[in-house]
């Protein structure tokens, strides 16, 4: 038994070094090229902006895959002309797609659903059976199965070429060596990986929903919070202030302006990449992805700048609220160190009757707010003067200070809660990863699996080392 499944009864070497032994009776002499039709099957090059139409055949790159699916809502369209220039590029139900070069080298997505005609846009192999004698020559599901395994996947890196842009061959991928059992032994561990995959993404989907839920709650009990207060008794009076609605009849309602310095980071060299304002840097630089990437605080820096460099950016103080205005609009975290920042981000001080742990929460609330505010010529973005316009309401300190404790307190038991389903999320995918392995390398014998009469949760005790 291997974990909770049989092994084959017997096996041999494979000859192939990351494989190790396979069932006997499988072929250890397949090469991609020889079952799949590869030849030709590239995507557009050079596609122009003025070619895509509003309606008409989708175009598929590799940004519309996720989760090994393509999602037909975000593709282009292209002419019925175009796309009758080149059939080798059209696609079929059942088809298998592959990214050949660039960050997503090795990125997949399985073509189901085809909504209408689709074509490969540039970069992207597709992969079909070749037909003998009325019968494919492999079964397309088993392939997919196939190459999202870390031997694939790892096949694809190590043979990658390329100084600046990695990127994997044609022939390349056509010399990997396949070990394949039957064709009706294929369609078998498909259906088993089909089914057993599809309990284990149900289960992710639902700690994903959770995790969705948590930040609603979140977000919902910090605006209670920064608009109504924590008494339930406190008479309320119209804010007048659509994102306020009715306030505590004590707290005072203010323009940001008036309640914190708002100053903005500064950076006008072009290009931002210039060595010489960066090379043997000292002092720390932040941007929009440190804020984005921090949780209440900033503890450390990536980037540092050097004297010149500092000479044309904005000193924030240590201590001081920082806010993304452009990319990631509206995240915030308190700097615990000097540090500069560029025109993307803008810095808080507030004033003496307002604290900075409940100016935070404010801001976090009044998101939707601000977001109404902001341009959307390119993207969304904020300025000073949109920030400082809209009105909040502010409590007296102590309550402020109460207040920022009692969020802080439940940020911490919101922060349990997503962690616990985060794990969950990377455990059920490692499962996921290893009953693929173990299945498509004979190294669990599905010969004689059926799918259960009901769906059970039977993924949700898998140990990873179930397959090792």
């Amino acid at each position: 038994m291997v974990g909770r499944y049989r092994a084959y009864p017997e096996y041999k070497p494979s000859g192939v070094e990351w494989l190790g032994d396979v069932p006997k009776h499988w072929d250890v002499s397949t090469r991609i090229k020889f079952i799949s039709s590869l030849k030709g099957r590239l995507g557009w090059q050079g596609l122009k902006a003025d070619e895509y139409i509003e309606e008409g055949p989708y175009v598929v790159s590799s940004a519309h895959f996720s989760e090994h699916k393509i999602q037909w809502d975000t593709c282009p369209h292209v002419s019925p002309e175009r796309y009758e220039l080149d059939r080798n590029i059209q696609l079929a139900e059942g088809d298998l797609l592959l990214m050949k070069d660039g960050a997503a080298m090795g990125k997949l997505a399985y073509v189901d659903n085809l909504p209408d005609k689709a074509c490969l846009n540039s970069h992207l192999l597709l992969f079909r059976p070749r037909n003998s004698k009325n019968e494919p020559s492999y079964d397309t599901k088993f392939m997919y199965y196939f190459m999202q395994t870390d031997f694939f996947q790892g096949y694809i890196k190590v043979n990658g070429t390329g100084a600046t842009f990695l990127g994997i061959s044609q022939q390349a991928i056509g010399n990997f060596r396949l070990v394949f059992p039957s064709l009706i032994e294929q369609s078998q561990i498909s259906a088993f990986l089909d089914h057993e995959t599809g309990q284990i993404d149900a289960l992710i989907a639902k700690q994903q929903r959770l995790i969705a839920l948590l930040e609603e709650k979140r977000q919902a009990v910090i605006s209670h919070a920064v608009t109504k207060g924590l008494n339930p008794s406190a008479p309320l009076r119209p804010s007048g202030i659509d994102w306020l609605g009715d306030v505590p009849e004590h707290w005072e309602v203010m323009n940001y302006r008036y309640a914190t310095q708002i100053y903005r980071g500064k950076f006008g060299h072009r290009p931002r990449n210039d060595p010489s304002l960066y090379k043997g840097g000292t002092f720390p630089f932040i941007q929009t992805g440190d804020v984005a990437q921090a949780d209440k605080y900033i503890e450390n820096f990536k980037q540092t700048l050097n004297a010149k460099g500092a000479s044309i950016s904005q000193l924030f103080p240590a201590g001081t609220l920082v806010m993304a205005i452009a990319a990631n609009i509206g995240d915030t975290a308190i700097l615990n160190f000097e540090a500069y920042a560029p025109d993307s981000v803008v810095g808080f001080r507030p004033t003496a009757k307002v604290g900075l742990e409940f100016l935070r929460y404010s801001l976090l609330a009044a998101l939707p707010a601000l977001e109404k505010t902001s341009t959307q010529s390119t993207q969304a973005n904020l300025n000073i003067d949109r920030i400082g316009s809209v009105q909040a309401a502010f409590p007296p300190l102590a309550e402020q200070e109460e207040i920022s404790k009692h969020l802080d307190r439940m940020a911490e038991k919101h922060a349990a809660l997503d962690s616990k389903a985060q794990s969950a999320i990377t455990l059920l995918k490692e499962r996921r990863t290893a009953l693929i392995s173990a299945a498509v390398t004979g190294k669990i014998d599905l010969r004689d699996w059926q799918a259960p009469a009901a769906a059970t949760a039977s993924t949700t005790d898998i140990s990873k080392d179930e397959f090792a």
